[in-house]
């Protein structure tokens, strides 16, 4: 088979299956509840208890209050259909029209935008930054 055609197989069998999961709905950014936020965290630190659990009102982010005040804070967000939960540990935080960002020291998720209400996104920076294991710097965007 030519090299050519191949790709083009190959291309077009990646794009339609791309297709196929958006008209599906599977593409849609999954709502979290407290009780999946809690289970998503729990499934990825089995080992950090969660004291409290603050929900984004659009239900696609939680803020994760350890138990261990010296653990650092957790965060769990939609990805497509699943969860991702991240520790906030040397966050670098900056405020956007639509809530935050924060820019994790981690490469496998190296940022996230938090689409936050005004009022909403103030607390979650008052959280963030007064938690000692959490934040590196904080700016404005």
């Amino acid at each position: 088979m030519p090299l050519e055609l191949l790709l083009i197989l190959v291309v077009g069998g990646v794009a339609a299956i791309a297709v196929l999961l958006h008209l599906t709905g599977r593409s849609d950014l999954r709502l979290l509840s407290a009780d999946q936020a809690r289970q998503a965290w729990l499934r990825q630190f089995p080992d950090s208890p969660i004291a409290q659990l603050t929900l984004a009102e659009d239900g696609h982010a939680a803020l994760i209050q350890p138990e261990d005040g010296s653990a650092p804070l957790g965060l769990v967000w939609s990805f497509g259909a699943d969860t991702v939960a991240r520790c906030l540990e040397n966050v670098e935080m900056k405020t956007a029209r639509q809530g935050l960002y924060l820019r994790l020291a981690d490469f496998s998720a190296p940022g996230v935008q938090l689409h936050l209400n005004g009022s909403e996104a103030e607390h979650w920076q008052r959280l963030i930054a007064h938690h000692p294991a959490a934040l590196a710097t904080a700016t404005e965007v």
